[in-house]
């Protein structure tokens, strides 16, 4: 399930100081398992300083492009978004998961009117929507607000503006900078005025059909809040993090005592025994079992598994449904087992 394939960086283009866009090159062989869907994620592996690092980037690209680019902006030292920002060169090779995510648009027949809210290197998600929006429909609307530092911190600022002059009265972009005051730009982070603003003022005689928010935490819970104010429908409101929230303060008491695993991955069925106090997917890989994961922070959804016997309680979730977990569907790297028994199928989902 968790196959990595051999890509090689065709281009590398900078972005902004700290941020770079990366372009892999698809072979004729993997078109098909490399096909995505606007909104969608890859997950690339890399072994750093003798350490193996798995990270999620969103495409950037169209998904009608040949190549898939991602938007790597430089968060650590040493790990791989410092890798790709000073090392990674035109013709490395990266090893690379099949695009995958739940954050996704699919156009249709009938037009539609987007508005999307993205902060930072929340944008590369939304890139790939927007030009899927445009270039689905001739009729189809797109709205962005994007909060950045400064212009010069603005990831795809050149390829928004020219999504703008090619689709005039069709894509409008709002910036909103929160250390500088410039030419047609917001001043300040995105807040309840600036979302009344574009939706209330700036657009209020459209009627949108859906919301894509992607940034940081406290962004997106301001945006949804907003949006529910005024009376948008839940559904309507997509979101996908870029960041991992720090969970150690929240964690519930665990069980004590231990639970008797089964883990099903790729029709392969394996049996341990783990502590409740560990997370099903820290346990699964210490087993040394191939199951797939990327963030291990419950922002992706590589890790979702089902459980067919037994229960486990979810620490963070910020993907599933309610309506999916009745199911029985788990964050793996999120989830503690709470019965003597447990039975987990990462292929059934």
């Amino acid at each position: 399930m968790a196959d990595f394939y051999s890509l090689t960086v065709k281009h590398i283009e900078k972005l902004t100081p700290s941020s770079v866009a990366v372009t892999l090159d698809i072979p004729k062989e993997l078109v098909q398992t490399f096909t995505f869907t606007a909104g969608q994620y890859i997950t690339i592996k890399k072994d750093i300083k003798g350490k193996e690092l798995r990270r999620a980037y969103s495409i950037s690209s169209s998904p009608k492009s040949a190549a898939i680019t991602i938007g790597v902006k430089k968060v650590d030292r040493g790990g791989f978004s410092d890798f790709a920002n000073s090392k990674l060169s035109i013709g490395d090779t990266l090893e690379v998961m099949p695009p995958e995510g739940r954050f996704a648009f699919k156009p249709s027949d009938t037009p539609k009117h987007i508005a999307a809210f993205a902060a930072g290197s929340g944008i590369t998600p939304i890139m790939s929507i927007a030009k899927t929006v445009l270039a689905s429909n001739p009729k189809n609307v797109f709205v962005l607000v994007y909060g950045n530092k400064s212009y010069e911190e603005t990831m795809f600022y050149k390829d928004l503006v020219k999504l703008e002059l090619d689709h005039a009265n069709r894509f409008f972009v709002y910036f909103t900078n929160s250390e500088t005051m410039e030419d047609n730009a917001l001043f300040g982070r995105i807040d309840t005025s600036t979302v009344n603003y574009a939706l209330k003022n700036k657009h209020k005689n459209i009627s949108f059909d859906a919301f894509y928010l992607c940034g940081p935490e406290a962004m997106i819970h301001l945006v949804t809040d907003t949006l529910l104010e005024n009376n948008v429908p839940k559904d309507k409101i997509h979101f996908e993090l870029f960041t991992a929230t720090e969970i150690k303060d929240e964690l519930p008491i665990t069980p004590e005592g231990e639970t008797q695993v089964q883990v099903t991955v790729d029709d392969e069925v394996f049996s341990f025994t783990m502590n409740k106090k560990m997370l099903v997917l820290d346990a699964v890989l210490k087993e040394n079992i191939d199951a797939p994961y990327s963030c291990q922070g419950g922002v992706c959804s590589s890790c979702i598994a089902r459980v067919t016997e037994g229960k486990a309680t979810m620490v963070k979730n910020q993907i599933l449904t309610d309506g999916e977990i009745e199911e029985g569907l788990i964050l793996t790297c999120q989830a503690h087992p709470v019965t003597p028994i447990l039975k987990v199928d990462y292929d059934d989902v």
